[in-house]
């Protein structure tokens, strides 16, 4: 996405109605084009230089990640985890390991941390439903987790929503149906510039109360 150092009444017609527009610190728009652009209904993003899709998509190839649960999901957690490090791949246990009851945002969270912070490429978390820890996992800056019940649905959440967090459901998939689905999650990788910019708006929505 092209950052403007200024927008001009000519720039602002130019961009699709609906869209949005990014303006560089300290950029300015013209009278005219400020009204074009309300007109227009296109949303301006203050202070954001071009690189601010650097970082936005998550990372192609997973090397790494970490994977919890409550405890209606600690069987199958322990499942994908064995199974992904016969694969190869890194992955951090974060809890939990026993029938104990414990919150699934505490979980959720513990994971969604460790991709803000980058200290894994990703995270699947696991409750009975999945939906509670989606829930959680996205109240952390930067995160973006996606609750799959199928193939499909795991391509679209990373091709095309650019999730970085793959939350399950334990009650509502089997165990071949799992390892479909996190295949398929791990090999998808979010590529084109139309998807990731629209990321720049959810980012925005971060911002916003």
């Amino acid at each position: 996405m092209k950052a403007f150092d200024i927008i001009t009444e000519a720039d602002a017609r130019g961009l699709e109605i609906g869209g949005s527009v990014t303006l560089k610190t300290g950029g300015h728009i013209t009278p005219l084009a400020a009204d074009t652009l309300r007109a227009r209904r296109v949303t301006v993003h203050q202070g954001v230089a071009e690189a601010s899709l650097d970082g936005l998509a998550p990372v192609a190839a997973i090397r790494s990640l970490a994977i919890g649960s409550d405890h209606s999901g600690v069987a199958l957690k322990g499942l994908l985890r064995d199974y992904l490090r016969q694969k190869g791949l890194s992955v951090l246990d974060v809890g939990t390991d026993g029938p104990d009851p414990v919150d699934y945002p505490d979980i959720a969270a513990q994971a969604a941390r460790l991709v803000a912070r980058r200290e894994v490429d990703a995270a699947i978390v696991i409750d009975g439903a999945g939906l509670g820890s989606a829930i959680a996992a996205n109240k952390i800056d930067g995160v973006r987790a996606a609750m799959c019940n199928d193939k499909t649905l795991a391509r679209y959440a990373r091709e095309h929503n650019g999730a970085n967090v793959l939350t399950l459901g334990a009650t509502l998939i089997s165990t071949d149906e799992a390892k479909a689905i996190v295949d398929t999650w791990l090999a998808t990788p979010m590529g084109e510039a139309r998807y990731i910019r629209r990321l720049v708006k959810v980012r925005a929505l971060e911002k916003t109360q």
